[in-house]
């Protein structure tokens, strides 16, 4: 069997607290997976001692697994996601998967994401709904907005899956190379399938639990307001004006 070369981008900012655990309990669960499987830390200019804590690790490591590669200044979430698959394709990765710092996307995932990739599926998500899937700790709120959101979401794109705005996912290189994104914050995640789901042929998802990010971690840097909501659901109402726009020409 063929192994694969992966690379795992973690976006990162002003996480002095979390890293150093987080990024020893991820690299923990990569040893069970093939040797040319890429840790990518993405550093997206953070100011506090994030940086310095991830150089200490890189450089103390028994293995070259782990790179980092940080912003001079704060872009954003998206914008990290670009360094990241910029990355993957200069090196020639066949898959690049995308994951949270901060372990609500747990590594011990990460062996059901490369089972799926040998499949050759092209594009694969996370998912917390359906069977062994669901959501722990997160505050009903946020759970109803999400579970709306995702509705919306999966009625207008018609893409067969059912957690559509989970950042925790995976896809072939040579897909995501060919797509121009241009966003820089978390609705990177929306437009990114705005171009995927006319590209990639198959799909799959990974059933996880996620788990709310705890207090002593702070706060999360992604925001549950009216323009955040609004931003996620762009790109699937560009994709129904267009497509009613065509059926009407």
């Amino acid at each position: 069997m063929k192994s694969l070369k992966v690379c795992i981008v973690i976006p990162i900012y002003n996480e002095q607290d979390i890293v150093r655990n987080s990024i020893d309990t991820i690299l923990k669960y990569t040893k069970k997976l093939p040797p040319i499987v890429t840790v990518l830390v993405v550093n997206d200019g953070s100011v506090d001692a994030t940086e310095q804590i991830v150089n200490e690790i890189v450089n103390n490591q028994e293995s070259e697994k782990l790179m980092l590669i940080s912003h001079s200044k704060n872009q954003g979430y998206g914008a990290a996601i670009k360094t990241g698959i910029n990355f993957a394709s200069t090196n020639e990765y066949d898959y690049i998967l995308f994951m949270d710092c901060d372990l609500t996307n747990h590594p011990k995932y990460l062996e059901d994401f490369y089972k799926k990739m040998i499949k050759g599926y092209d594009y694969i998500k996370a998912t917390r709904y359906g069977k062994n899937a669901s959501v722990f700790g997160v505050p009903l709120q946020k759970k109803i907005l999400s579970i709306v959101g995702n509705l919306i979401a999966r009625i207008l794109y018609g893409i067969p899956l059912k957690d559509l705005t989970n950042g925790f996912r995976a896809a072939k290189v040579e897909i995501m190379k060919t797509i121009d994104l241009k966003e820089n914050g978390f609705v990177i995640i929306m437009e990114e399938l705005y171009y995927v789901k006319s590209i990639a042929k198959t799909f799959c998802e990974v059933p996880f639990e996620l788990t709310s990010r705890a207090d002593s971690q702070g706060k999360s840097k992604f925001s549950y307001g009216p323009a955040a909501i609004y931003s996620y659901l762009k790109y699937p109402l560009k994709t129904f004006f267009e497509s009613h726009s065509n059926n009407f020409n």
